[in-house]
């Protein structure tokens, strides 16, 4: 029998024109986002209805989303607009054509509209493609965007030039009928508030290391650009081989990671087993909500109640 392939990254997919799209969210909107598009397939028919389990969203993202933010999130992807330009047309399209809540089951479920379909659904070109649990990890809505913005990119080095009004209306900062005030007016607060976050985040957290170069026209900045390579994200060493795909252990390394618990054995022994898998990510997010109160030795704390030590 063969040996089982070593774990390998979730990457999703999206059409090169959505990457590019001028349009805002908000993290949780764009945590919703990247939780659907993992689960479409190029079977899918028109009408397909996928499920999103909340608990499951919090344990892959690491973070909390209460009912209401979930609520307001997913009324807002309903109403959010793409604006798509193709050559002499632009779309206006919103991704989803309806949200269903299934009280006390944690559960939402969600119809992408007809219109968005061949942008997400069987590409074969023109597409752009990243790593879930990347996506996951960043915590600005501005790194979301910069990651899937560079992850175009990846393969040739550095992005295209952007004129820094096309960078701006891209990320919703700034409107281009000008009807709404421009955000980060000044070349200084972007830079403090939307570029050199996003970079730290994406460098530290995801399979891209980026960094960009502002370009002058004159004295003031005109345009920006940005150079990607590609960085083996550090794995713990794991003397045993693990399903593909299993982005669910994938994140119970980082937590394993998190907490220092990094003997090969023992690691082992957590990640073949589902309940202490299941039990880490409990841990976790009690850990993160001060449910659980641990800040001298947390994961000799979670071992010890695993009876592991």
């Amino acid at each position: 029998m063969a040996a089982p392939e070593s774990t390998v990254p979730i990457e999703i997919r999206q059409h090169n024109a959505l990457t590019t799209a001028r349009y805002e969210m908000s993290a949780c909107e764009m945590d919703i986002v990247f939780s659907l598009l993992s689960k479409l397939t190029k079977q899918d028919k028109a009408g397909t209805i996928y499920e999103i389990r909340v608990q499951e969203l919090m344990e892959m993202t690491g973070r909390t989303w209460n009912y209401k933010q979930l609520l307001e999130s997913t009324e807002n992807l309903n109403s959010r607009v793409y604006h798509i330009e193709n050559g002499k047309t632009l779309l206006q399209v919103s991704l989803l054509a309806s949200a269903l809540y299934r009280k006390g089951e944690g559960t939402i479920e969600l119809e992408i509209s007809e219109r968005m379909r061949p942008f997400l659904i069987d590409l074969k070109s023109n597409f752009t493609s990243y790593r879930l649990q990347a996506a996951f990890s960043l915590s600005s809505k501005y790194a979301k965007r910069i990651y899937q913005l560079a992850s175009q990119w990846k393969d040739i080095g550095e992005t295209k030039t952007y004129s820094l009004d096309e960078f701006k209306g891209m990320l919703k900062l700034k409107d281009p009928t000008g009807k709404e005030p421009e955000q980060y007016s000044q070349i200084s607060a972007l830079q403090k508030y939307v570029l050199d976050v996003a970079t730290t985040q994406i460098n530290e957290h995801t399979d891209l290391r980026i960094k960009y170069e502002l370009l002058k026209k004159g004295r003031s900045y005109q345009s920006i650009k940005f150079y990607v390579n590609t960085q083996v994200p550090q794995q713990l060493p794991i003397p045993f081989e693990l399903e593909a795909d299993d982005a669910k252990v994938q994140l119970a390394r980082k937590h394993l990671d998190t907490l220092g618990i990094a003997e090969p054995k023992l690691v082992q022994d957590i990640l073949l087993s589902p309940k202490h898998v299941d039990a880490l990510f409990a841990f976790i997010y009690k850990l993160k909500t001060d449910k659980i109160k641990a800040t001298k030795n947390p994961g000799g704390l979670f071992l010890k109640m695993q009876g592991l030590r």
